[in-house]
């Protein structure tokens, strides 16, 4: 399988709820491909930083490179 696009993966990102309150809506969103070492160690190929636009809080997502979430918090 081909890997996600970086605009795939913010798609993928805002789709995410935030973890504190639950909603969709996001101020910011950041999306970067990461470094090789974070690759193999985690298996995370897009990087997410968010800020929800409800609580305010900070948040960072972990994207492999089918799409599917490595991490969360």
């Amino acid at each position: 399988m081909k890997d996600i696009t970086q605009e795939r993966a913010e798609k993928i990102a805002r789709a995410q709820a935030c973890i504190i309150c639950g909603e969709y809506n996001f101020k910011k969103l950041s999306v970067k491909p990461v470094k090789e070492s974070n690759r193999s160690t985690l298996g995370e190929f897009w990087h997410a930083e968010r800020i929800c636009g409800v609580c305010g809080a900070t948040q960072e997502l972990g994207l492999d490179a089918d799409g599917n979430v490595v991490y969360e918090n």
